[in-house]
Parts: structure tokens; C-alpha cells; sequence
């Protein structure tokens, strides 16, 4: 006869095998899984494009956790060639940012490596290849990340757009495998001859009249700035590179979104019914096309709503005063038309047509490769200010890993906090951040060809 005691111990003990079997599942990470997957990009009536794409995607699946989770996944890597993730605006633990050669070895193929980190803010990010990314991103190793408020933005509906371009073949859709050729790595990178939304060329999603939708927009592409606007839709910026702004900015002109960059945006329909709506891609002589279009189908609300308030803001707010602050200087050389005489690349002087020969283009502070010295070490929490020199003749966004900077602009307040930003041909821009997460942190530019032929150094925050 089973007793209440015995009843009362089986029932405890099945308890704890269950709940031990729980915690030992959720400790398993998700797999990723880097492949070759064929995708229908250009229209109907052309051939399928191979790509590589997480989970065989293009973009990737939707990672998305509330703000202050973990983030667990184990990179299998069924590729051809080794292979690691970064993880794009994130403030990680250094040992999980993914960058092959300086925080992890790349994952051989066949292979698995686990990431496993906190994402301390909310906001809108990516992930990416960086192993030979001017390759890996192109061929689609990329995918949208968010974390989210605990107080969410009262809003109808959320569009995740990743925005993307692909160099294409015309007469087979295959993927232009020429990702060392000199002229996209001398000028203004790899420009694609397809672009995209969500890996569609005719992105569209119904909507309502007077609905309100938060937009997170996410440029993915390996070189393409992409210039936005507005048709049928008022709206605001919320949030860049995933940083909520101290107050809405109303979205009056033109957006320009450079390589890696992100925009939130709250919007709402203004187009009439059976009208379309659209985010706008302007080109070189300033006419628009849509980039992605939203189609009116019916009214949410009888009348159009007010601003909307600012989100909440993620901890830290980054420099409190530069008088204290390190300052550095980065120089910008070389490319096409540029001044680049010569630059250092494995302890040697080469002039540029050497340099050139061993396919680097540019070079920062003199140095066409990345060195073993960092450009600073730095301790932990000293203030440290960079003035950025970009003496070429292209433009050129300039990612740090591992921490948000702010702007500082002459004559007027800080500007926002980012993790990536665009700098303009003959520009000067100095930037300000608190050296508050430790490790080794890759600062480079994120045209990924240009990282590639020159454009990549470190810190380390000890």
C-alpha cells in the first residue's frame, strides 16, 4: 500500500527531477546555424540566389529578449569556411563579442561555439558574421536583434525592417564573389545592384489610417547609405543605434542611415484609405523610391493622435565631463584619390602602390593593417575623448565594439549616444565615452571593405 509519507516523497522527488530537467533544458543554448540556403531574391522569372544565412535565412530569424535576459545561442557552423558572430551595439562581456583573431578563434567548419550573454539595454541591434565579413555579411550572414522595454511605446504595430543591398549577377542571381576587387575596396565599398527590405524587393504590409507603428530600421548593408524619408506618415525619431533620445525628434527631412546604423521611429498613418504609404529611399539626384510600402486598408481611429513621449531611458548616459578626458586622434588615409603617400603594414614603410599590391587601401594613423598595440589602453572609467579625421575623399561610419560614445559638437549640447558614426569626406568629428567595459574592443569602419584593406584598430580597457 503506498502511504501518505511515500506518496508525499515520490511526488517531492518527481518535483525535482522535473524542475532540475527544466533548468537543465533552459541551460541548453538555441542553435544558429550558419548555412548555404538558395532564397528567391530578384523577381519572380530569375533564378534563386545561394546565399549563407543563419538558419538558411536571409535576413536571419528574430532574436528578441526583454532587457536585462540572456541572450544563448550555439553558433553551428555548417559552412564551408570558418565562421563567428558579433553581436552589434550590445555592452557584452568581451569573451562573447565574436570578433575572430582578437576576442575568439573563428569556428572552424563543422564546429560549434556558444554565446551566452546579458543584454543590458533596450533598443534595437543586430547580429552579424565577423570572420571575413566584407565577405559573410554580403553573402548574408546577418540578423535583427532586440531587446525590449519593460514600458513599451503604446503602439499599434511594430515593423522589424532590416534594409539591405546585393551584388548580384544580372544574368544568373548569384552572389558577385569578387569581394577583394580593388576598385569597391579603393572607393566607396561594395555597392549592391539589388536592395531590400527583410530580404524582399517589394516590401509591403497593410496598415490603418491614423494606426500608430514603431518602425525599427536597421541597415545591414555592407557599404550603402541609405538617405529616408516620409510619404503618408508623420513621424519621430525615438532612438539611434538602439539609444532612446532624451525627447522625440520630429522626422521633417531626410534620415540617413549609414552602414550598421539603426533608427526607431514612431509614425503614424496619414495616408487616406486605399492610398500607400511609404518609407522612402532617396537616390544620388534626390528622387525617391519606396523601400518598403504600406498599403491603407480601413481607419484605426477617427482622428490623428499627439507626439509621442520619449522611451525609457537604458542605465548610464555615458560622459560627464571632458575636462579629465584622454584625448586620442584617429587619422583617416588612402583610397582612391586620397593623399596616402605611404603607411606602415608588418613593421615596414610601403609606399601606396606596394601597399595597393598586398590589397590595403587605407590606413589609420599611419598603419594599413591592425597592430599588436592597441590605439590606447585605457583603465577602467577613465574618460577618454577621440577626435576623428577623416582625411579622404569618401565617407566612411566608424563602429566601436563594446560601448556607446557620444558626439561632441562645438557650441551645442552632446549628441546622442551611439555605437556607429557616419563620418563625411574631409570631416573632422570628435567623439566621448566613459571606458567603462573591460577588455578588447575593435574600433573600425564599418564600410567592410574598407576594415579589410586598412581601417581596423583596438582599445583594451584594463
Amino acid at each position: 500500500m503506498l502511504t501518505r509519507r511515500a506518496f508525499v516523497t515520490h511526488a517531492a522527488a518527481g518535483l525535482l527531477a522535473t524542475t532540475r530537467h527544466a533548468q537543465a533544458a533552459s541551460d541548453v543554448p538555441e542553435n544558429l546555424t550558419a548555412r548555404e540556403a538558395a532564397v528567391q531574391l530578384p523577381p519572380e522569372g530569375y533564378a534563386e540566389t545561394s546565399i549563407w544565412g543563419y538558419d538558411g535565412r536571409a535576413p536571419g530569424p528574430l532574436i528578441r529578449v526583454p532587457q536585462g535576459r540572456r541572450v544563448k545561442r550555439r553558433l553551428v557552423n555548417d559552412l564551408p569556411a570558418p565562421t563567428s558572430i558579433h553581436w552589434h551595439g550590445i555592452r557584452i562581456d568581451n569573451a562573447m563579442d565574436g570578433v575572430a583573431g582578437l576576442t575568439q578563434d573563428a569556428v572552424a567548419p563543422g564546429r560549434t561555439f556558444d554565446y551566452d550573454f546579458v543584454a543590458p539595454d533596450a533598443g534595437t541591434y543586430w547580429y552579424h558574421a565577423h570572420n571575413r565579413s566584407w565577405e559573410q555579411v554580403a553573402r548574408g550572414l546577418h540578423g535583427p536583434l532586440v531587446v525590449e522595454e519593460a514600458d513599451a511605446p503604446d503602439v499599434d504595430h511594430e515593423e522589424i525592417l532590416v534594409l539591405d543591398d546585393w551584388l548580384l549577377d544580372p544574368e544568373t542571381a548569384l552572389i558577385d564573389d569578387r569581394f577583394n576587387h580593388p576598385m569597391r575596396m579603393s572607393h566607396a565599398g561594395r555597392i549592391g545592384n539589388l536592395l531590400t527590405t527583410n530580404g524582399r524587393f517589394d516590401f509591403s504590409r497593410p496598415v490603418r489610417r491614423h494606426a500608430r507603428l514603431r518602425l525599427r530600421l536597421i541597415n545591414a548593408s555592407n557599404a550603402r547609405i541609405f538617405p529616408l524619408g516620409l510619404a503618408g506618415l508623420r513621424g519621430w525619431i525615438v532612438a539611434l543605434d538602439g539609444m532612446p533620445l532624451s525627447a522625440p525628434e520630429p522626422l521633417h527631412e531626410v534620415l540617413v542611415l549609414g552602414p550598421a546604423q539603426r533608427a526607431d521611429l514612431i509614425v503614424d498613418v496619414t495616408a487616406e484609405d486605399g492610398e500607400t504609404a511609404h518609407l522612402l529611399r532617396f537616390g544620388n539626384e534626390g528622387r525617391p523610391a519606396s523601400q518598403a510600402a504600406f498599403p491603407v486598408r480601413g481607419t484605426a481611429t477617427r482622428t490623428a493622435r499627439g507626439a509621442p513621449g520619449p522611451l525609457p531611458p537604458n542605465p548610464g548616459g555615458g560622459i560627464r565631463s571632458l575636462a579629465d578626458a584622454r584625448p586620442l586622434q584617429l587619422v583617416m588615409a588612402g583610397g582612391a584619390m586620397g593623399r596616402m603617400n605611404s603607411a606602415f603594414l608588418g613593421g615596414e614603410r610601403l609606399g601606396f602602390r606596394d601597399l595597393a599590391d598586398r590589397g590595403r587601401f587605407w590606413s589609420f594613423n599611419e598603419m594599413a593593417e591592425m597592430t599588436q598595440t592597441p590605439l590606447a589602453d585605457l583603465s577602467l572609467g577613465e574618460p577618454v575623448r577621440i577626435s576623428i579625421v577623416n582625411d579622404t575623399a569618401f565617407p566612411h561610419a566608424m563602429h566601436l565594439h563594446g560601448i556607446h560614445f557620444r558626439e561632441v559638437r562645438k557650441g551645442t549640447k552632446p549628441g546622442p549616444m551611439r555605437d556607429t558614426l557616419m563620418l563625411a569626406a574631409g570631416e573632422t568629428r570628435d567623439i566621448a565615452f566613459v571606458a567603462d567595459n573591460p577588455g578588447d574592443w575593435l574600433f573600425h569602419c564599418h564600410m567592410l571593405s574598407h576594415a579589410a584593406s586598412g581601417m581596423m584598430t583596438w582599445v583594451r580597457i584594463t
